[in-house]
């Protein structure tokens, strides 16, 4: 079995107030269920030698503005955020059976598009680029081992009526119609909703989703670099179309 984990990086801009909003991203990060109680303890290691109570956001990395609301990460400096996470991202690559897939968003092509209508549209749309590549990663680890791997998925909760209209969508994938069992084989159940600070694999896909965003978006890839070993790849090695999916494509 192998657990899939989604987050966002940032808040999708509505439609008509889009302007200077170039990226949006979904970081996604893929835990075989053998390795999950393993990653589970070496992040409450973590959260121990950093003396962390509370979950772990790649937005709780910026510097902490005078009067804002304390966070689990507020009692650290610079420097000690700066070590904290680079451990999460040594974390994520020590485990050569971890995959990272994310979408890369251009929300302003996005939104011309006559079948993208609101923000929801395009959290959707880009989901849907994560569930397909997931999706072949199930059967490519199928095709190797010689027998059927199933997988599910599990995102951090949004708002009530995002949510639900999230678990709609995703079991129309399911049950839609025939071409949508043949592509939708290995996946088990709906999609699961958890709220990060009680999931670990989201808390990951957070930190995953936060150095896409900011490699693309800030044009800094210090962090992306650093995982980018862990990233679902093709036959020859690249990862943009397997384990990161730009939506929609330029021209």
């Amino acid at each position: 079995m192998q657990l899939f984990f989604i987050d966002e990086s940032g808040t999708i801009p509505p439609k008509n107030k889009n302007d200077g909003i170039e990226y949006f991203t979904l970081g996604g990060i893929v835990i075989p269920e053998d390795l999950w109680h393993e990653l589970d303890k070496e992040l409450a290691a973590l959260k121990t030698r950093f003396d962390i109570n509370g979950e772990i956001k790649w937005r709780y990395f910026s510097p902490q503005k005078p009067g804002a609301t304390p966070h689990s990460l507020s009692h650290l400096n610079g420097l000690q955020k700066e070590e904290l996470r680079l451990c999460i991202y040594q974390l994520i690559t020590k485990f050569k059976s971890i995959r990272l897939i994310c979408a890369l968003v251009d929300v302003q092509i996005a939104y011309k598009l006559d079948y993208v209508l609101n923000d929801n549209d395009l959290y959707w749309y880009a989901y849907k680029q994560m569930t397909e590549r997931f999706q072949y990663y199930l059967q490519d680890l199928s095709r190797i081992v010689g027998s059927k791997i199933n997988g599910i998925i599990v995102c951090d909760n949004r708002q009530p009526k995002d949510d639900y209209q999230l678990r709609h969508l995703h079991q129309k994938l399911l049950t839609g119609s025939k071409k949508h069992f043949s592509v939708y084989g290995n996946l088990i159940e709906g999609v699961f909703i958890a709220p990060s600070h009680l999931s670990v694999g989201i808390q990951f896909a957070d930190m995953v989703a936060g150095a896409v965003y900011r490699n693309f978006a800030r044009k800094d890839a210090r962090y992306f670099d650093l995982i980018k070993t862990s990233f679902r790849k093709g036959a020859v090695g690249q990862i943009e179309g397997y384990g990161l999916v730009r939506w929609p494509k330029r021209g």
